[in-house]
């Protein structure tokens, strides 16, 4: 069986962005890059259903963009991966979701995965766009926002609970499939020191518009369908308002400026 896994270098949750002087992308100085959180519960599940299988299981981790992917390729390899492959070209810079999605798929699909797994979505721009978009290109059955995943003994259909408003929904796909994972479905390991030393040493497979087939039209800002126009700062935050006095002169002075300042009253 082979799973590939799909994960993506994003900013630490605890770095402090600031936009760039293009004024569509980030600046990249001072900020720590990690693998997407959400993907790493797909890297945790792949690892999981080959230790259950106990078979010629194999895990390929794939990473699409800059030469930081690499990182969390090396990540996900001392996690358990078996191989990775990084997914970069200057074609693809400036590719939406759908573009993006259009080259993993045509990447992916000489694997001949039985199962992709990725994160709900990604904590940078929160689209959750990407991973049912390969899905559509591959033309293969998809189950999102997972947070238990079962493989029949046959392994040609598995059965997974999917986060829905308001309650779960069980659903039964038939293999080959893509699942995205949500929190709740297991807990990623750490890497262990001999994981991490093993991955230094080993090569990650390097893919670009050439290998992929597909044509510069096809890929990057040239095959989009959306553009990001302008980042924005979030507006500065008004300063506290202390009100003095006892309780029942501050909610009278609450009150005032709920309906006279604030105007929500």
């Amino acid at each position: 069986m082979k799973i590939v896994v799909l994960v993506k270098s994003v900013p630490d949750t605890e770095s402090k962005i600031k936009i760039a002087a293009d004024g569509v992308s980030i600046d990249p100085a001072g900020v720590k890059f990690v693998m997407n959180p959400y993907d790493e519960f797909a890297v945790e599940e792949g690892l999981r259903i080959k230790e259950r299988l106990k078979d010629d299981t194999t895990v390929v981790a794939v990473s699409m963009g800059p030469e930081r992917g690499v990182e969390v390729l090396r990540t996900a390899l001392a996690m358990g991966a078996d191989d990775a492959i990084h997914v970069s070209d200057p074609a693809f810079e400036g590719g939406d979701a759908q573009a993006n999605a259009r080259v993993l798929a045509a990447v992916i699909k000489p694997l001949a995965a039985d199962l992709i797994l990725g994160g709900k979505q990604a904590i940078d721009f929160d689209a959750a766009q990407t991973c049912p978009a390969i899905a559509e290109y591959l033309e293969i059955p998809q189950a999102l926002i997972v947070t238990e995943l079962k493989l029949s003994d046959d392994k040609k259909t598995a059965t997974a609970r999917r986060r829905v408003e308001g309650g779960d929904e069980l659903v039964e796909l038939s293999l080959p499939a893509l699942v995205t994972c949500e929190k709740g479905l297991n807990e990623p390991r750490y890497a262990s020191l001999p994981g991490i030393m093993k991955a230094k040493k080993k090569e990650i497979k390097k893919v670009g518009l050439a290998d992929s087939g597909l044509t510069a039209e096809q890929v990057g800002a040239a095959g989009s369908k959306s553009k990001v126009v302008k980042f924005h700062n979030l507006p500065e935050r008004p300063a506290v308002k202390m009100i003095p006095g006892d309780a029942a002169t501050q909610a009278k002075e609450l009150v005032r400026l709920l309906r006279e300042e604030a105007k929500v009253l």
